[in-house]
């Protein structure tokens, strides 16, 4: 299926050829500036793409492309002794990067934070024979809908001896983060996508409805969040891009930035 619609702004493949793409009308995202334009894996491999795999820490290999697709995240294997789970996603898929997964032990579970990364997931689900874990929330946002696809209800849902999906709810309804128990050497990781966007300054995440048209989130969704994550300790915070990782103290760090941004969404004093 490799010449399967993909939109060129966001990266996500539909299951056929279509005039819009509504993850890039609704207002969390946008169209191109050059108009809804489209491509696929095979346009992609002719132009040139190429996977990008390196550690991004303990037991986390970072799965990217050069040049980037879509958005430009990164995706994470995240490699558990109950096999691998594949944390977000990537629109760029060859043989190569499947070779290069399946000698890091292959993937046993896909899980995605949000419709903005969806990219090619019913590909990699079907050369892998995993599952793609989404919450119910987000289903009318899966663009290819497969049987490979396994919805979710409720607040968390465990796929995995130690490896937990919370549905934070922030920027979608259905966005969700997945907490790791066992990560190497630490109390916890949280892999985030930007449902909790880790920011440059690195000590920090961030809380937003639409980050490219600077929608803040509604501070009763971040509340929900935080109360969610209370009871799941983690230093790490995976964030979405390459290095955007909160290397220590990652749960105090959530606390903080929730306290932060509250303190400052909420600021209705009169002016002196």
């Amino acid at each position: 299926m490799n010449d399967l619609p993909i939109c060129l702004t966001c990266g996500v493949q539909y299951a056929a050829p279509r005039e819009d793409c509504p993850i890039c009308e609704d207002e969390r995202q946008y169209v191109g500036w050059d108009g809804q334009r489209w491509t696929s894996l095979d346009e992609l491999r002719r132009a040139g793409h190429r996977a990008r795999i390196e550690e991004e820490g303990p037991g986390v290999v970072g799965i990217g492309t050069e040049p980037a697709t879509g958005i430009g995240q990164r995706a994470l294997l995240v490699r558990t002794p109950a096999g691998n789970v594949l944390w977000d996603m990537v629109t760029h898929l060859d043989d190569d990067v499947i070779r290069q997964v399946r000698d890091l032990g292959g993937v046993s579970a896909i899980a995605i934070s949000h419709p903005h990364y969806y990219g090619t997931m019913v590909d990699w689900a079907h050369a892998f024979g995993a599952p793609v874990y989404i919450h119910a929330l987000d289903r009318e946002w899966v663009a290819r809908p497969d049987d490979s696809v396994v919805f979710w209800e409720g607040d968390t849902h465990e796929i995995g001896e130690g490896l937990t999906l919370v549905n934070a709810g922030v920027h979608f309804a259905g966005g969700q983060v997945l907490h790791w128990r066992d990560a190497p050497g630490s109390v916890g990781a949280l892999f985030s996508g930007d449902i909790l966007q880790v920011v440059k300054d690195r000590r920090w995440v961030g809380f937003m409805y639409s980050y490219p048209n600077l929608i803040p989130e509604r501070p009763r969704t971040v509340r929900r969040a935080l109360s969610l994550l209370e009871r799941y300790p983690f230093d790490q915070v995976y964030g979405a891009w390459w290095r955007h990782v909160v290397r220590t103290d990652g749960s105090e760090a959530v606390r903080r930035s929730a306290e932060r941004y509250l303190d400052f969404a909420l600021d209705d004093a009169p002016p002196e």
